[in-house]
């Protein structure tokens, strides 16, 4: 039983690319084909621009009023891209989904290389010791939740397009139905965990606040000014990876109390702050 809770995190993520792979259409990837400096800017800017904001604002002097578990929780988040549910969110909510999808893909290989360079930048900026967080681990937790899935989709859907339509449907209301059960699991085992530790740290419920707005602005100015790319592209670079920030916190920081919740309030606060950035950009998106 008590390793259902991460039984049903890995079978909604694994459903959730699957689904995406099967009903990806071709258009999205010849495109950034055409437009590599694109790709290679939301790298940039996700992999890099929002880590490095992040460690300059850890370096402020009042970062230092930050609990340890809040500062911890702030940079894993931030060294953490490509959040698997970030083609959903934008696919619901007027950004292109196979656009997400495909950079989301791109980001989570790139995050291979990116995230232990920014473990070891933030180690010798900061001092710290025990987080050599190595390629290997980043590209199995990214390649077995993200592009294998991903991948054994779009096999499906090329060799056998006939079944990917039949099955694109169902998968998707799967999906749907796995995540509402992990969003409800979630919520009643942290929640009463959550409140008290977001009341205990209103100070880096701010920091957090700011790096998010930080990253929305980053994958705004990053896009173009078609609306529907500049909400995908600020969805994927503001978005981070919670499964990963979990798994390194976890591996590394097991004794750190506290370091878990912080990484879901910092989820909880990008959810929050997204939503008026969304409501504007339907409006622009209505308005043109």
């Amino acid at each position: 039983m008590a390793q259902a809770p991460l039984l049903l995190v890995s079978a909604t993520l694994f459903t959730i690319m699957f689904a995406l792979g099967v009903g990806l259409k071709g258009d999205a990837i010849v495109q950034l084909r055409r437009r590599p400096a694109l790709v290679l800017r939301v790298l940039i800017g996700s992999c890099v621009l929002v880590p490095l904001v992040a460690l300059l604002l850890l370096k402020l002097p009042l970062s230092l009023a930050l609990s340890q578990p809040a500062r911890f929780g702030i940079a894993l988040m931030a060294a953490s891209p490509s959040a698997p549910l970030t083609l959903r969110k934008a696919g619901k909510t007027g950004g292109d989904r196979e656009l997400a999808a495909v950079l989301q893909a791109c980001a989570a290989v790139a995050a291979i290389v990116s995230i232990p360079l920014i473990a070891d930048l933030f180690q010798s900026s900061f001092g710290i010791t025990g987080w050599d967080i190595g390629p290997k681990e980043v590209a199995l937790q990214v390649g077995k939740a993200q592009v294998l899935p991903l991948l054994t989709g779009l096999v499906l859907r090329r060799w056998q397009p006939s079944w990917a339509q039949r099955l694109s449907g169902p998968l998707d209301k799967l999906a749907n139905g796995l995540l509402l059960l992990l969003i409800l699991l979630v919520m009643v085992k942290s929640l009463p965990l959550l409140v008290p530790f977001a009341a205990a740290n209103l100070l880096a419920l701010g920091f957090m606040a700011v790096m998010v707005l930080a990253a929305l602005a980053i994958g705004y100015g990053l896009a173009g000014p078609d609306p529907r790319e500049s909400t995908t592209i600020a969805l994927v670079t503001s978005m981070r990876n919670p499964g990963l920030a979990l798994l390194f916190a976890t591996t590394y920081g097991a004794g750190m109390v506290g370091l878990k919740l912080a990484v879901l309030a910092y989820l909880v606060v990008t959810v929050m702050l997204s939503i008026p950035f969304l409501r504007w950009q339907r409006q622009r998106q209505q308005a043109a």
